[in-house]
């Protein structure tokens, strides 16, 4: 596909799939229509970039919808002085946004293969202000005190306070909860050193966070 070709899908993307699931913050729209998502999906699914689908990234991952994305991003409000933590960070390219709105990033991948891909992408897009590291983080993360935004890119079949306890206040924390085919995506913001207010977003389906999938039970 040529590049005025994929600037031509970059746009359709955001204008045919993205705003109309509601995301209408104008730096959100323009960071989507600008930041290459064809530069981070897997070679073989280059011509899907910009569809409307979860892509495949190997060993059971995928990428989230571009409207997922979107509303995600939009709940999360990242301002410039934001420290952001980025639980999974896949291809790279959630990373990416984030780290154009936030003052940090800190993302945090169970797979090492995608951070070693994703931090050679990241670099040859200039994107300097992450650090990435390989860990399970499914239960939390600790190695900040305190975060100002937390993303959270696979969703957990039930909710669990580990990621709340890392805000700082005023923190804001994105989270899909619940089973297939319908999951809930939640706002969690810290209002108070022990108060949260929690907000249901939107209905979605999105793949468990490796580490939280339920198990079947065997009765005998």
């Amino acid at each position: 596909m040529s590049e005025l070709n994929l600037e031509q899908a970059r746009f359709n993307m955001v204008e045919q799939q993205v705003r109309p699931w509601d995301v209408l913050d104008p730096k959100v729209l323009e960071l989507m229509e600008t930041v290459p998502r064809d530069a981070f999906v897997p070679e073989d699914h280059k011509n899907l970039a910009y569809a409307d689908i979860e892509i495949p990234l190997g060993h059971g991952e995928c990428m989230m919808a571009p409207k997922v994305e979107g509303r995600m991003l939009q709940a999360l409000a990242v301002q410039p002085t934001d420290v952001a933590l980025e639980i999974g960070t896949g291809s790279g390219y959630v990373t990416a946004l984030l780290a154009k709105l936030a003052g940090h990033v800190h993302s945090v991948e169970i797979i090492d293969e995608f951070k070693h891909r994703a931090g050679r992408l990241l670099a040859e897009h200039g994107i300097d202000n992450v650090t990435l590291r390989t860990g399970d983080a499914s239960r939390g993360w600790n190695h900040q005190p305190r975060y100002d935004v937390i993303a959270v890119t696979g969703s957990l079949p039930e909710y669990h306070d580990g990621f709340e306890a890392r805000l700082a206040l005023g923190g804001r924390l994105f989270v899909v909860v619940g089973e297939a085919p319908v999951m809930e995506a939640m706002l969690i913001t810290r209002v108070g050193e022990n108060e949260f207010r929690r907000e249901m977003l939107f209905e979605t389906d999105l793949k468990a966070l490796t580490g939280t999938e339920k198990h079947a039970e065997f009765v005998l």
